[in-house]
């Protein structure tokens, strides 16, 4: 009996101090998604985009850095974060024309902010804020994209032909693939995100 609590109680340090692919909260064939409570230095080299998701005495809730930034904390630092790790990029594929992005005859968003945050070579970095009652008309993304709820709340989505209400709450993460399209409308209060756009 000793043998077996001694075991489990191995078994449960291990799978607490496990690294981030115990955290996966999304993966694809362009991109790994982790949420994790712990210090960013801790995953060492990794090329990935980490968001923060609570306040705390060095930063607030959106701020993002691409991982060769190191933190401004020291390595005790503790938090909650979003990390995103673009993947290796294939070859690059021919253009594909349903890809582009599409411009409808009125404006693609309504009641919408955006907020750059970086740039570089693999990602586009946005803070995005949906009013109340705003809109996305009818789009095609050219580019995929990693979608981070910072607030939470209530977005009816239309796509397919098929609509459906979304109830996001705050570390909530979603995909919006290339070539893919929709509309959407905010039902509630003021929705903030971190909008991550991978570089084809």
């Amino acid at each position: 009996m000793r043998k077996l609590l001694a075991g489990a109680a191995c078994l449960a340090a291990s799978t607490s101090l496990a690294g981030p692919p115990s955290a996966i909260v999304l993966e694809n064939a362009r991109v790994r998604v982790w949420k994790v409570n712990t210090a960013p230095a801790v995953f060492g080299p990794l090329a990935a985009v980490f968001v923060v998701l609570d306040d705390d005495a060095t930063r607030k809730a959106g701020d993002a850095y691409w991982s060769e930034v190191p933190p401004s904390a020291g390595p005790r630092d503790v938090g909650s974060f979003v990390i995103v790790e673009p993947k290796e990029r294939s070859p690059t594929p021919a253009p594909d024309p349903s890809a582009a992005g599409t411009t409808p005859d009125k404006p693609v968003f309504t009641g919408m902010s955006f907020q750059p945050l970086f740039e570089n070579e693999r990602v586009r970095v946005i803070r995005a804020r949906m009013d109340v009652g705003a809109q996305e008309g009818f789009h095609t993304h050219a580019s995929d994209i990693v979608v981070i709820h910072l607030s939470g709340g209530t977005i009816e989505d239309t796509a397919n032909g098929k609509t459906k209400v979304n109830h996001w709450k705050h570390g909530d993460v979603e995909f919006e693939g290339r070539g893919s399209s929709h509309s959407a409308r905010n039902l509630g209060p003021a929705v903030d995100v971190v909008l991550v756009t991978l570089k084809p």
